[in-house]
């Protein structure tokens, strides 16, 4: 062909390839749905409902935040806010495990957990992230997930889940807690030692205004056919096991009252 018409014949194949990347480009956008709420600007709840970390390895993601525990190779706690309009049940395709890169060390591979025979149990349920394709991709992060027996985290743990979740609808706003409880001698998988709690605790927040209530929860990491009220514990004694310390920014005497309290009637136990 005569040089005279390659290069103008090259110029309009590339404006063309460029004018349906755009195209294309643009449709992928649309097919995932933006936030349905803001974050910051609705938020019920602040950092004074963070715990402490004994690690001091706080990562904050854009919907959720962690304390990373190296020695663990798992969060000791992932902590987050779930509204009532979040609750969406968008079908996103499930994606693939990912390291979280905020993690300075790197948090553990999924494949320490490749026949383990543990599950990689999400801590921010990724049902909770449903409203938004960011979020719901973002509870894939390898640092939101531990060890959890399979009977535990397809049966009790996902009851308790799904329950927080009906809570939240009907109070519009909760703030919840959940880690397992990470300690010496601890069972552990993979090249990199994931360990492998023995318990679980979950731990939730309503606010009415100036008015707090709570529930926590320590539950075994084990199939249980048990309702998960049979577990219900103060946070005082999750404080214990964890050495940890919840809701430390509120006022002393508010902070006591709420974690010493365990009345599962404000919670719909009969």
């Amino acid at each position: 062909m005569n040089r005279r018409y390659i290069y103008p014949l090259l110029l309009l194949l590339v404006v063309v390839g460029l004018f349906y990347a755009e195209k294309y480009i643009d449709k992928e956008k649309e097919d995932y749905p933006s936030p349905v709420v803001d974050m910051v600007a609705e938020s019920d709840f602040d950092d004074r409902f963070l715990p402490n970390s004994t690690t001091g390895k706080i990562v904050r993601h854009t919907y959720f935040t962690l304390s990373y525990s190296e020695k663990h190779e798992q969060a000791e706690w992932v902590a987050y806010e779930l509204r009532d309009e979040q609750l969406t049940k968008n079908e996103f395709e499930r994606p693939y495990f990912v390291q979280d890169r905020k993690i300075s060390s790197g948090s553990a591979d999924w494949r320490n957990y490749k026949n383990s025979g543990y599950d990689r149990g999400h801590l921010c349920p990724a049902g909770d992230r449903r409203f938004d394709y960011e979020a719901y991709h973002e509870t894939f992060l390898t640092s939101n997930i531990s060890p959890m027996d399979h009977e535990f985290n397809a049966g009790i743990w996902n009851r308790l889940e799904q329950k927080v979740r009906y809570w939240t609808s009907r109070r519009e706003a909760l703030y919840v807690i959940t880690g397992g409880i990470l300690e010496n001698g601890l069972e552990s998988i993979g090249d990199e030692e994931v360990s492998v709690p023995k318990e679980f605790f979950k731990i939730v927040v309503d606010r009415t205004g100036d008015d707090f209530k709570a529930i926590a929860f320590l539950i075994p990491n084990e199939g249980s056919s048990r309702s998960f009220y049979d577990y219900a514990v103060s946070i005082d004694k999750i404080e214990e096991k964890t050495g940890l310390d919840f809701l430390r920014g509120l006022d002393n005497r508010l902070e006591g009252r709420i974690e010493s309290q365990l009345d599962l009637k404000e919670w719909g136990k009969e």
